[in-house]
């Protein structure tokens, strides 16, 4: 086993985190506490509106671009706020600031620079192309990565094993010298597994029940002690 394949968002880069701080200050810009109840009710409705269409995008329902507004202009209606302009300008502050935001999950860097001593490190990413890339610099990890794949680069987002395959293809690794570590069980674990890649279920916020998965961790930190027994078992 010489290649690990992180995922980035809620895995490494701490997507919620950062995209409620982008939230709010795009809130209270645009002064919408004169058209909502309130940050927090708009970031509820955000979330599961955000959530579904994430799903419908990678499902191939619908295209980045109709998502990026999407998500605005239909949480703005939920709240009976009929403006697609509104809806636009949020959507174009959005990209300009969440990805500037730089929470990574505890331990993120230590461990990256202790298992890059020993294996070649990778991003297999369903984020848009143009701004995991921002995420990566501005949080000060891009450094440890040989490899960055993103969905976009071939049509194709995870759990779809063409992803998987491209990226060890790039990387010049097979599955049996691979493993990727992802926070969603679906596309992360399901979907390496079926390209042949052993995975490591990272499950900070206790989603998953227990035995969902054989190498299910909690905290980053686990990863370098536990890869010589996923190795052993792999025999």
């Amino acid at each position: 086993m010489k290649h690990l394949f992180f995922d980035l968002d809620h895995t490494l880069w701490d997507f919620e985190t950062n995209s409620k701080i982008a939230l709010d200050q795009i809130y209270a810009q645009l002064n919408l506490d004169d058209r909502m109840r309130s940050f927090q009710s708009f970031y509820t409705t955000y979330k599961k509106i955000n959530g579904k269409l994430w799903n419908s995008y990678g499902q191939g329902k619908i295209t980045k671009d109709v998502l990026r507004v999407k998500r605005f202009d239909d949480t703005l209606k939920s709240f009976q706020v009929n403006d697609r302009a509104l809806a636009e300008e949020m959507a174009e502050l959005y990209v300009g600031t969440s990805p500037y935001q730089t929470q990574l999950f505890p331990g993120t860097k230590e461990v990256l620079t202790e298992l890059e001593k020993d294996f070649e490190l990778h991003i297999i990413t369903n984020g848009f192309k143009e701004i995991q890339h921002i995420k990566l610099e501005n949080s000060g990890i891009l450094h440890h990565f040989d490899v960055i794949v993103c969905s976009e680069d071939i049509g194709k987002n995870k759990p779809a094993p063409e992803i998987f395959h491209h990226a060890m293809e790039r990387a010049g690794t097979v599955a049996s010298e691979s493993l990727m570590i992802g926070d969603n069980y679906k596309t992360d674990i399901v979907g390496a597994t079926r390209a042949g890649i052993p995975a490591i279920l990272f499950d900070p916020h206790r989603s998953y029940r227990d035995g969902i998965h054989e190498w299910h961790i909690h905290t980053l930190d686990r990863i370098p002690d536990l890869i010589p027994w996923i190795r052993q078992a792999l025999l």
